[in-house]
């Protein structure tokens, strides 16, 4: 899952863990009906006929959420809870301790559970954050719709889904079988695992574009490759030629890249809208990407999200079809173990944005100057010298929960941007040792080949891991990832940009990547200066640990209300800056905490300080060989 802009087998599993109460439904498929018409009012309506047997039962709603690595399932979202049976009202409770489980004692002779609830909608990620609506655009992540029973593997468990959407609106998914008459959809019989990895989404503008035509799943053939876009207005769906012909390069760059692919087609649900949150989540045959809602209009956009569906779309092959056994669970409710989230989102953030890349979406300097940025980043994580990054993978679920403050120095999610970094210096090692005869391309096709065809888990362990890089190119691979995992340190990993031929540099220059992300997100960076970043209304969101501001006795949550004497902007700060450069005088920062102000004297004078890659010369441009496309 991909929540940031730029910066930063399970059927051998199920023969160990029995099925419970759900066993017999096996052959049963559980009818779920979603009505989405009250969607633009933010609610959506479910019903479910639950096959039954007399005695206690116990329905679960998902709770540990695949591309959340968290039990993240929304359940304070889930409201109007009714079961009956044969027309009549049951009492049912819901757990004293579990809040995803549901107690209910079903009566002789019934067959059938009639269910019925409803899912507030939100604007937050998807899966996690509930569904997504606004006026004009719907996101149906089905985990938020449905109970089953307890103890059932997802993959034994089936439904036969259908909805209503609202008059007028059409959908994409990667749901099979969709039979449609006027507003509502059937689809196939399906089990609860394809289910939940098959999101819908539907506006009142959509438009469908075929990336690649229908082939065959064998190696060396392209199944369907379809783009459905949804969109607040019918101008957004505009796409140039050149940005369709950059998405089918994607598409051929991942051919070769990978050597199989492991779905029947391939859906990128795309929604561009700033109403509904910013989110990617992967799924085995399909994306589920928000982006902004000019994004195929406003170059700086289009700059900004052009990692977002590489990303998504090289988890099916990372993440999907090869997953980490901590991750690779029999169903919803059993807890996931994120040790290996480096691998799964990390090596994932490195290829998605060596593919935007390769296949055009990014300049070579584009794809530079957010390395760049991700590298100044991690580089000033103050939190990087008590908490190992493996250690950000196992808090994947408690760090989630927190803000922008104090950020650097408790860490975030930085086994997506350190992942990168670590798998850059992957790719490097094995260039120079191969003198450039493999790549970590060749790991990929080893790792992630394999035979095409239909949708399948094989989970892998670090062990698994170490031995396709011998393979590839022997050295201490176990060492040297062990040390950047499980170690703490005083600065990032940025021995693959060293070994690429390049270094990580600080001028007065703005980096375009970081300029884009400021307008947008709107605020500004001095990270790399006084060390902070500082909404445009002035509150302080993070302040980093040992920087000139921190030293000051600035924190996060304070207000900046003048600068040496001037009303606060960011025109007056980067004034200030300059005007203290190589000179005697501090930065005075008025300051407002709690109703109370206070100025800040800051000795700071080396003046702007944004982060680029200079070439070293005397060294092989390795860089330049990575962003090669595969394909001509």
């Amino acid at each position: 899952m991909r929540l940031r802009l730029g910066r930063f087998a399970v059927s051998a599993l199920l023969l160990v863990i029995p099925a419970l109460d759900g066993s017999h439904l096996a052959a049963q498929a559980i009818r779920l009906h979603v009505d989405l018409t009250d969607a633009p009012r933010n609610i959506y309506h479910a019903r479910m006929n639950i096959p039954a047997k007399s005695g206690e039962m116990t329905l679960v709603f998902p709770k540990w959420i695949p591309g959340n690595h968290r039990p993240s399932g929304p359940i304070a979202a889930l409201t109007g809870i009714r079961m009956e049976a044969g027309g009549q009202p049951l009492v049912w409770q819901r757990d004293p301790v579990d809040m995803y489980a549901f107690h209910v004692n079903v009566p002789e002779g019934v067959s059938e559970l009639q269910v019925s609830l409803d899912a507030i909608t939100s604007n937050d990620s998807a899966g996690g954050g509930g569904p997504a609506a606004s006026a004009n655009v719907l996101d149906l992540n089905w985990n938020t719709v449905v109970l089953f029973p307890q103890g059932a593997a997802s993959d034994a468990v089936e439904f036969a889904p259908s909805v209503t959407l609202p008059p007028g609106w059409r959908f994409g998914t990667a749901l099979p079988g969709a039979r449609v008459a006027g507003d509502k959809v059937e689809f196939a019989t399906v089990p609860l695992t394809t289910l939940v990895d098959s999101p819908l989404i539907a506006g009142v503008h959509y438009k469908r574009i075929e990336l690649t035509k229908p082939g065959g799943t064998k190696t060396g053939e392209t199944p369907l490759h379809v783009m459905d876009v949804v969109a607040d207005s019918e101008t957004d769906l505009a796409m140039k030629p050149e940005v369709l012909a950059e998405y089918q390069k994607l598409v051929a760059e991942t051919g070769a890249l990978f050597g199989a692919r492991h779905y029947q087609q391939y859906h990128f649900l795309y929604t561009l809208s700033d109403q509904v949150g910013g989110h990617g989540l992967e799924h085995h045959e399909s994306n589920d990407s928000v982006a902004g809602e000019r994004t195929l209009l406003d170059p700086d956009l289009h700059m900004l999200y052009a990692g977002l569906l590489p990303h998504e779309f090289v988890h099916s092959w990372n993440g999907k079809y090869r997953r980490p056994t901590g991750l690779a669970t029999p169903n919803y409710q059993e807890p996931m173990i994120g040790d290996l989230l480096w691998v799964y989102e990390g090596l994932t953030q490195y290829l998605g944005d060596l593919l935007a890349a390769r296949s055009g979406l990014w300049s070579a300097d584009q794809y530079r100057e957010a390395l760049a940025a991700t590298a100044a980043a991690l580089d000033h994580r103050s939190g990087r010298q008590w908490r190992p990054l493996e250690d950000t993978a196992r808090s994947v679920q408690l760090l989630r929960l927190l803000g922008a403050q104090w950020q650097s120095w408790r860490r975030s999610l930085d086994y997506y941007p350190e992942g990168e970094l670590i798998w850059l210096e992957v790719d490097a090692i094995i260039r120079q040792q191969t003198h450039g005869q493999r790549s970590l391309d060749d790991f990929c096709r080893r790792f992630y080949g394999g035979e095409s065809g239909a949708p399948k888990v094989v989970p892998y362990t670090f062990e698994d891991v170490v031995r396709t890089l011998n393979d590839v190119a022997p050295y201490d691979w176990a060492t040297l990832l062990k040390e950047r995992t499980r170690a703490t340190s005083s600065h990032a990993p940025l021995g693959g940009i060293e070994r690429g031929g390049w270094k990580l540099v600080y001028n007065d220059r703005p980096n375009i990547f970081n300029q884009a992300l400021e307008k947008l997100a709107k605020f500004t960076d001095f990270s790399y200066s006084l060390g902070f970043t500082i909404d445009h209304d002035g509150k302080l969101d993070d302040v980093i640990v040992g920087s000139p501001a921190y030293q000051a006795g600035v924190g996060p949550g304070m207000k900046l209300v003048g600068v040496s004497g001037r009303k606060w902007m960011p025109g007056a700060l980067h004034a200030a800056l300059k005007e203290a450069q190589g000179g005697g005088q501090s930065i005075e920062l008025l300051v407002e905490n709690a109703q109370f102000f206070k100025t800040y004297s800051v000795p700071y004078h080396e003046g702007d300080r944004n982060p680029h890659l200079e070439r070293i010369s005397e060294q092989p441009d390795f860089m330049e060989e990575m962003l090669k496309p595969l394909t001509h």
